[in-house]
């Protein structure tokens, strides 16, 4: 068994996929409209699905709205350095909810970004503890 993709509903399926592409450098895999259901499928990740872990992004074409919940957490994505990383994000004009920095109790240094629909993405630095 392995874990296939984590899915999460946006409101504005061309901002996310340009979120995801352009701020984080991932690819987009595939894409495809479900006419009869209103919804379209598009997923994105670092290396091909059959690879690794990758991100679908819902877009059900009726609802321009979601309410996160409460027991969804955050997406985490393994980076060099996430000082670095938050200041790329900055700059291609994502936002940065926490500067890189040690975790609390701990001393693997974290970030957390938010994307276009403010879900929660950390930053894991690489080689910095055991997150």
């Amino acid at each position: 068994m392995r874990i296939l993709h984590t899915m999460i509903r946006v409101t504005d399926l061309d901002k996310s996929i340009d979120f995801y592409t352009n701020v984080f450098g991932m690819s987009l895999l595939r894409k495809k409209d479900f006419p009869d259901g209103k919804f379209t499928l598009a997923f994105v990740g670092y290396e091909d699905e059959k690879d690794g872990a990758v991100i679908e992004l819902t877009h059900n074409w009726d609802t321009d709205h979601y309410d996160l919940g409460n027991g969804f957490g955050h997406i985490a994505i393994e980076v060099d350095d996430a000082a670095h990383a938050c200041e790329l994000t900055r700059q291609r004009g994502g936002s940065v909810l926490r500067e890189a920095g040690p975790m609390k109790h701990g001393s693997t240094v974290i970030a957390f970004v938010a994307d276009p629909d403010g879900y929660k993405i950390e930053f894991i630095q690489k080689g910095t503890g055991t997150h």
